[in-house]
C-alpha cells in the first residue's frame, strides 16, 4: 500500500507500507530513487543499513513492535530514502507510532528533512517508552525475590516458592529477548544520527540540524540506560538461579537428613529381627518396649546432632 502526504501542494512524503517486489519497482520509476527491497533492508552490516550517494539517504532501522496480546515480537526493518525534497519510507509491519506522526506531520506545512525528524524523534520516544515497560517490570521482580513475605514463602510453601521461580524465570528471559531488540533499534540509531548530521550538512536547514544534535544526546543517554537495565536484568537472572540452586541445595540436604536419621533405626531393627536361638532380649519381659525406645532413640541422637551444627531449623 503507497500513501502520498503533501505539504503546500507539494509531495514531500511517501509512505510504502508492506510493498511487493513489483510495487517496489513501481515506486522506483515513479520517484526516480532507488528504493531498497526487504532483503537488501535487513542486512545486518553498518555499510548496507547506511549509505549516503548523490544527496541522497538510504537507511535502515531495524524495529521490533511490542505486542500487547502476547503474541511474539518480531523484528522488521524500516527503510528511508531521503533527499533535500521527498522522505520514502518502506515498512514491513504496522507501526501505530505512524498514526501519531501522520497526525503530527499535518498540523503545519513540514519539508522531507522535518518529516524524517518526526519519525526519528517517534522512534526515539517509543524506545524510551520500552525501556520504562522493561524497568517497571524488573522493579516487580525485584520485590517478589527479595521481599519480606518470599521467605515465609520458602519455609511453607516450597511447591509455590519453586512454581513462582520457574515463571519468574521465563519473565526474565523474555524481558532479555525484548530487551535485546531494543538495543538493535538504539545501536542503529546511534551510527544513523551522526551520520545524516556529517552528509546532509551542506543542506540541511539549521532547524533540523539542532534537533538532531538534541537526537544524538537522547539516543546517547537511551544506550547507557539501556546497559544499566540490562545489568539489572542480569543480576534478577543471577538471583533467580540463585534461589532455585538455593532450593534444591534445601531438599538434597533434607534428604540427606532422613536418610542420615534412618541408619541407626535399620540397624537396630536389624539386630532385633536376627533368629538366633541365643538372644538374651527376646525373653526380658520388657524386650519389645525397650526395643521400641532404643530405635527412637537411635533416630533422636543423630536429629539433635544436625539440630546442634545448625543443619535445620
Amino acid at each position: 500500500m503507497l500513501t502520498e502526504h503533501q505539504s503546500g501542494g507539494k509531495l514531500v512524503w511517501v509512505d510504502i507500507y508492506n510493498p511487493t517486489d513489483e510495487e517496489i519497482g513501481q515506486a522506483c520509476t515513479k520517484y526516480g530513487l532507488d528504493i531498497p527491497p526487504r532483503d537488501q533492508l535487513e542486512e545486518i552490516e553498518f555499510s548496507s543499513r547506511l549509505q549516503y550517494e548523490d544527496e541522497v539517504f538510504t537507511i535502515s532501522v531495524p524495529l521490533t513492535p511490542h505486542s500487547k496480546n502476547g503474541d511474539e515480537d518480531l523484528t522488521s526493518p524500516l527503510g528511508f530514502v531521503l533527499t533535500k525534497d521527498l522522505l520514502v519510507t518502506i515498512r514491513f509491519a504496522r507501526l501505530h507510532t505512524f498514526e501519531a506522526i501522520t497526525t503530527r506531520v499535518n498540523r503545519r506545512p513540514r519539508s522531507a528533512p522535518d518529516i524524517f525528524l518526526v519519525i526519528l524523534e517517534a522512534m526515539i520516544d517509543y524506545g524510551a517508552d520500552r525501556l520504562e515497560e522493561l524497568r517497571a517490570e524488573a522493579m516487580k521482580i525485584s520485590q517478589r525475590i527479595f521481599h519480606k513475605d518470599m521467605q515465609d514463602l520458602q519455609k511453607n510453601k516450597v511447591a509455590r516458592v519453586n512454581r513462582m521461580l520457574r515463571e519468574t524465570l521465563i519473565e526474565i528471559g523474555d524481558m532479555g529477548e525484548r530487551l535485546s531488540h531494543i538495543r538493535d533499534t538504539l545501536l542503529v540509531l546511534q551510527r544513523a544520527v551522526p551520520f545524516i548530521t556529517e552528509h546532509g550538512d551542506g543542506w540541511l536547514d539549521p532547524a533540523v540540524k539542532a534537533r538532531l544534535k538534541t537526537a544524538v544526546s537522547d539516543v546517547q543517554s537511551l544506550n547507557e540506560y539501556e546497559a544499566h537495565l540490562t545489568d539489572k536484568i542480569q543480576f534478577l537472572l543471577d538471583a533467580d538461579l540463585g534461589f532455585i540452586s538455593t532450593e534444591q541445595n534445601d531438599l538434597f540436604k533434607i534428604m540427606t537428613i532422613w536418610s542420615i536419621v534412618g541408619i541407626p533405626p535399620v540397624i537396630v531393627a536389624g539386630i532385633y529381627g536376627m533368629n538366633f536361638k541365643f538372644m538374651p532380649e527376646l525373653v526380658l519381659p520388657y524386650g519389645y518396649p525397650l526395643a521400641l525406645i532404643l530405635i527412637a532413640v537411635s533416630a533422636l541422637i543423630p536429629l539433635l546432632w544436625f539440630k546442634r551444627k545448625g543443619w535445620w531449623e
